[in-house]
Order: C-alpha cells, then sequence, then structure tokens
C-alpha cells in the first residue's frame, strides 16, 4: 500500500510530460503552417482566366504611415525647444496623446532610405517644418505607395480587362494599364500606373510622379524624377505580400524596397467609405482670408 502513492505519481508525471509533448508539437505545427504560409498556397481565389483574384477591400496593419523606417514612440510629429527637454509644438499641444507618434518596426528591407546627403537635409528640414509641408494635412492625394499602408482601406476592382484601385482616403484613385500608353502626358500625383503579370505577382511600374508627395508623415521624399515598382503577390485567400521598390537618382544613392503584408477586409458587409476631406481643410487653406479669421 505505500508503493500505491508513489505510483500515482508516476503516472500523473508521465501524463503531465505527455500533454506538454502534445503541445510542443502542436507549437511547432503552427509556427510551421505560418511559415508555409508565406509561399502561394492552392487556395488562392482565382479568375476565370486562372489569375489570383484581388478583388475586394485591403488595409495595411502597423504604424508605417507615420514613418516608414524603424522609429520610437515620441510625444508629436511637431516638437518646439521646452525649458528642459523639447515639448509638442503649440499647434498640437492640445491634442495631447492623439496627436503623439506610436512607435514602428519600419517597413524598409534594410531599415534605413539610402539619401542623397543635400536630400537628406532636406528630409530633417521637413521633420521639422511637418505642419507646413506634409501634404496630407491639406488633403492633398497621397501618390504611390503611400496610399497602400495609410490608415484607411482601398478597394481593388480587377477583371480580365481591367484593374482599378480606389483608395478611401481623399477619394484617390488609380487606373492601371496593362497595356503601355507610353510616357505620361503629364506629371500627377498618383503617377502613371502600367501593369504586368510575371507568374501569379502582378507588377505595377509608377512613374510621372510631380514630386510633392510623400512617403509618409516623417518627411521622407523624392523628387519628380522617382519611379516605383510595385509587386502584389497573394499569400492565402486575404493575405497579400505588397512590395515597392523605389528609384529616384536625384535623391536616394541607390534602389530601396519596402515590404509589408496587407489583409483583406473579410467582413460580407464591408463597404469602402468616403474621406473626401477638401472641405475639412478649408478653413486652414483660406480661413486667413476672412474678413474676421476666427484663428
Amino acid at each position: 500500500m505505500t508503493n500505491v502513492p508513489r505510483r500515482r505519481e508516476a503516472r500523473d508525471r508521465r501524463r503531465s510530460s505527455g500533454g506538454r509533448g502534445r503541445a510542443s508539437i502542436a507549437l511547432v505545427a503552427l509556427v510551421v503552417g505560418a511559415a508555409a504560409g508565406c509561399a502561394p498556397g492552392d487556395d488562392i481565389p482565382r479568375t476565370a482566366s486562372g489569375r489570383p483574384d484581388f478583388n475586394g477591400i485591403w488595409a495595411a496593419l502597423g504604424n508605417a504611415y507615420w514613418d516608414v523606417e524603424p522609429h520610437m514612440a515620441r510625444p508629436a510629429l511637431a516638437m518646439q525647444e521646452g525649458p528642459v527637454v523639447p515639448v509638442p509644438a503649440t499647434e498640437v499641444v492640445a491634442l495631447g496623446a492623439v496627436g503623439s507618434v506610436p512607435s514602428g518596426q519600419g517597413i524598409v528591407v534594410g531599415g534605413s532610405i539610402p539619401y542623397l546627403p543635400e536630400a537628406l537635409e532636406r528630409r530633417d528640414e521637413n521633420r521639422e517644418r511637418w505642419l507646413e509641408r506634409d501634404p496630407e494635412i491639406r488633403c492633398y492625394l497621397p501618390g504611390v505607395p503611400r496610399a497602400n499602408y495609410m490608415h484607411l482601406p482601398f478597394q481593388i476592382f480587377q477583371s480580365e480587362s481591367k484593374f482599378f484601385i480606389a483608395y478611401e482616403y481623399a477619394g484617390a484613385v488609380r487606373d492601371i494599364y496593362l497595356e503601355d500608353p507610353g510616357p505620361p502626358q503629364v506629371d500627377s500625383w498618383m503617377g502613371q500606373s502600367v501593369g504586368r503579370w510575371e507568374e501569379d505577382t502582378f507588377v505595377v511600374t509608377v512613374t510621372g510622379f510631380n514630386g510633392q508627395t510623400w512617403f509618409d508623415r516623417a518627411g521622407n521624399h523624392h523628387s519628380y524624377r522617382l519611379t516605383v515598382t510595385e509587386r502584389w503577390t497573394m499569400l492565402g485567400p486575404d493575405h497579400l505580400m505588397y512590395e515597392a521598390t523605389m528609384e529616384d537618382p536625384e535623391t536616394f544613392s541607390e534602389p530601396w524596397t519596402i515590404r509589408l503584408p496587407l489583409y483583406r477586409n473579410v467582413d460580407p458587409d464591408a463597404r469602402l467609405g468616403q474621406f473626401k476631406c477638401v472641405p475639412f481643410v478649408e478653413e486652414l487653406m483660406y480661413g486667413h482670408l476672412r474678413r474676421n479669421p476666427i484663428r
């Protein structure tokens, strides 16, 4: 009888060990499964012609729209000298935590943008004068690739002969040509997009920028000579990998790339909203022309 408790204790240890073993196996299986999800699978939705079907509402997660490079959290984008350390600029003090900047791991492959010396100085100046210069503040169109990782979603409309993207922010749109129409006739905020398929990856070359858009809220910029090469690759039914390579000999010492996943909104009632912000900034841009300005 004295050996019964010991036998029970040994049995309980074996059961506990077996449970941990099964949990470990399950964890390994989960990790392996997640890794396998980084490559296109058999469950990718396809069009009648067999192309990956991108139709739907998509959005990015994370904080790249604040700063595409890795960054720490900070009190505000616009700062001023304080009694001891810099403090938020007067214009954003009242926003409190709403005006602060969350941290982000960045989406730039390699971590940093390879600026030319003068362009880096311009980036730093942009940061200091963010309230005056960021085109988003005045509701100008966001450009490419910025439009794809902003805090608002976008919708892709795809058929065998058309590929169209509508963005919630500012009503921005992109009609992606599937046949090259030649050089852009005019420079624009969103540029001219020409797409082609490389197996299951949709590759889009974007040129014809006006040089006035930014990559984020942190002052990262480019010139009108920017060329963006996008690669859209579906990983599964509701995930795709987005890559964009930037080339601009006036701004960067070499091409550089961003990479991030995008996620489909699976809510059956999901609709693309409207954020046509032009009327929202009229007071900012033209309020000083009032006979009696309100600020």
